[in-house]
């Protein structure tokens, strides 16, 4: 599967959706709901703001968010996949959560109105874009001037670096073979692959002040396996 792909990697997701969420857990160690929480926590939401949870998967951060920006917010969940989309939806509907509103749409072209939220948030969907300076761009024209956003996901560490060989080990050792045990080798294969030309942090940086964001600040996370890119219009 080739990186940036949108079919194959929409493709990929809607294999993959009925066990995201365990292998999520598994494969992290449960490590990867710290990590969004310290997303919010960087990031602030508050009641009564509109939030972009964007590569929403099958909405783990939506829901963390809906929480956040109680009463009076609203979260909209964006993903091309729609067997994600469709197991958020059904969870939405179990907890009741009329504040989250679920669509189908690339990140790189919603469709929705300029200038429209106080934040958004993208988790491990990045990697997956086809460009992502035009990822960069259309959060940018999203967000309302003073808004914030943040981007979390796998670190490109450095080749031959201790991370970089840890992170090889990690996840041809432990990530591949859970995943092959329940059918998902290939799809979790894909993974080393998307990060070989994933913008290292500092990049990510300069893309993001490229596009017009004010500030842009990457926080390493998990011994710098994951980093999050904190940004403000």
């Amino acid at each position: 599967m080739k990186p940036g792909d949108p079919k194959a990697v929409q493709k990929l997701f809607d294999s993959v959706a009925p066990s995201y969420d365990l292998l999520n857990d598994l494969l992290s160690f449960g490590l990867h709901r710290v990590w969004k929480k310290q997303l919010l926590l960087w990031l602030a939401p508050t009641a009564g703001e509109q939030w972009l949870d964007l590569c929403c998967g099958t909405g783990d951060l939506a829901f963390a968010l809906a929480r956040k920006i109680r009463p009076g917010g609203r979260v909209y969940g964006v993903d091309s996949a729609q067997q994600p989309l469709d197991l958020a939806r059904k969870r939405g509907i179990e907890e009741s959560c009329p504040d989250i509103y679920w669509l189908k749409k690339d990140a790189l072209n919603t469709g929705l109105p300029p200038c429209a939220f106080d934040g958004a948030v993208m988790a491990y969907g990045l990697r997956n874009l086809t460009d992502p300076l035009a990822g960069f761009k259309e959060i940018h024209r999203l967000l309302k001037p003073g808004s914030r956003a943040g981007v979390l996901d796998f670190s490109h560490c450095p080749e031959g670096s201790k991370r970089a060989l840890f992170q090889r080990f990690y996840l041809r050792k432990i990530v591949v073979p859970i995943a092959a045990t329940i059918g998902y080798r290939e799809q979790y294969e894909y993974l080393e692959k998307s990060l070989r030309n994933f913008p290292i942090g500092s990049v990510q940086e300069e893309l993001a002040l490229e596009v017009g964001f004010r500030t842009a600040a990457y926080r390493s996370l998990a011994a710098g396996q994951m980093g999050a890119l904190i940004l403000n219009t």
